[in-house]
């Protein structure tokens, strides 16, 4: 039985509708190097239906799982729905505050879907005051509970993998103005993680943060594409081992 994943993960495409080719090819190198490919939101500039099937068109033939989570970008025109329609008849797996368990080289692995929202780091955010920063505050803990509920669904698998946006720590936005975290992530996302542990946490959004982080000893990286400076990058997961190893990177081709 296969033990070892190898997991292609991204952020931030961004796709336009002029980047077919771009895009296509970009998935189709990935293919061969990944058992699994997760895309951590923003896949479109604006949230428009035209951008998102550039993203499903590179999915549709795809003979590898993938798993998507949306970003702000794509929430832009108020369509995510379409959006999320778009892909899943591409065959891609949109989670939100949800999780899916898939069979992968003979391992199950779980993985848990949160957008994430805003909130800071060290109480920068507090459920007080007008009805829209409470609102705010409303959002991400629907976040924090949908993380919560998905790790308890997924704790019996062999490799379990948290997917967001937003980041659930400081250490990947180092590069980012520090006035800028408090719509970058929440440290209340770290919570969950901590407490349950999964294998891998990716998320995006910070296009000037830092690839590489954690929570209380849970890797966490930042995916986006302009911090990883290529397409995706591949960790290898070790299901016996329960923890990951040191990432491949994707040779150009």
């Amino acid at each position: 039985m296969v033990k070892t994943v190898r997991v292609a993960a991204a952020g931030d495409i961004h796709a336009g509708t002029a980047d077919g080719d771009r895009v296509r090819e970009a998935f189709a190198r990935v293919e061969e190097q990944a058992d699994l490919v997760l895309l951590a939101g923003d896949l479109t500039q604006h949230g428009q239906v035209d951008e998102i099937c550039v993203v499903a068109d590179a999915c549709r033939d795809l003979a590898v799982p993938v798993v998507a989570v949306l970003g702000n970008h794509d929430w832009h025109s108020d369509r995510p729905a379409d959006l999320v329609r778009a892909l899943g008849e591409a065959g891609v797996v949109v989670l939100e505050r949800t999780h899916t368990i898939l069979p992968v080289g003979g391992v199950s692995v779980g993985v848990v879907g949160v957008k994430g929202f805003v909130g800071g780091f060290g109480s920068q955010w507090a459920n007080f005051g007008e009805p829209l920063f409470r609102e705010a505050y409303a959002e991400t803990t629907r976040d924090v509970d949908g993380l919560e509920r998905g790790l308890r669904a997924i704790e019996g698998c062999g490799l379990r993998i948290v997917l967001l946006h937003y980041a659930p720590c400081e250490a990947t936005l180092v590069g980012e103005p520090e006035r800028l975290w408090l719509v970058l992530g929440a440290d209340r996302l770290a919570g969950p993680i901590a407490a349950h542990r999964p294998n891998l946490v990716v998320h995006g959004h910070a296009h000037h943060g830092s690839f590489e982080g954690d929570v209380d000893g849970v890797p966490v990286y930042n995916v986006a594409v302009h911090v990883m400076g290529r397409e995706f990058w591949v960790f290898e997961l070790d299901a016996a081992r329960q923890t990951p190893q040191l990432p491949l990177t994707v040779e150009e081709s």
